[in-house]
């Protein structure tokens, strides 16, 4: 997300990013831990349809995150 600041796009670290789930198809928003490292795995019951995902973060230098998920 960038923010315009005095006419200067200043990019701001992500603390929530959304994955599509694997079963139903609904988007899901999850919080991101940063302390967590910039490449993560963990897996986390849907809150729609309760069916399990696995789901991957990936961190960029910028801030930026690259969430998807898989079925378990």
């Amino acid at each position: 997300m960038e923010s315009p600041i005095d006419g200067v796009n200043v990019n701001r670290m992500q603390d929530e990013a959304a994955y599509i789930c694997d079963s139903c198809g609904e988007e899901i928003v999850v919080p991101l831990d940063l302390s967590a490292g910039s490449v993560q795995k963990y897996v986390e019951d849907c809150p729609v349809c309760c069916c399990p995902n696995v789901i991957h973060v990936e961190m960029d230098e910028d801030g930026g995150a690259r969430v998807w998920s898989e079925g378990e």
